[in-house]
């Protein structure tokens, strides 16, 4: 089912360059998550096995950073 003022045919995009920077920025402001797996093994045999996980966003007015309010002071008041 197509409505009116669409084409039944694919049609590509046009052709525009994008900076990388812009790329990045759109990532970030939503939001990345990136997951890996790395498994050591000898023989067929699993030696190590280590799971890797990392969000990345940015710090805005809207999303401030949680460690700027509490961060601990590093005066000389321990005693």
């Amino acid at each position: 089912m197509t409505g009116p003022g669409r084409s039944t045919a694919v049609e590509p995009l046009p052709d525009r360059q994008v900076a990388l920077i812009d790329l990045l920025d759109r990532l970030l402001a939503g939001g990345v998550v990136l997951t890996g797996d790395v498994v050591l093994s000898v023989a067929d045999i699993d030696l190590v096995r280590i799971s890797l996980r990392a969000l990345i966003v940015s710090v805005s007015a809207e999303n401030p950073s949680p460690w700027e309010q509490s961060a601990p002071s590093r005066g000389g008041d321990d005693g």
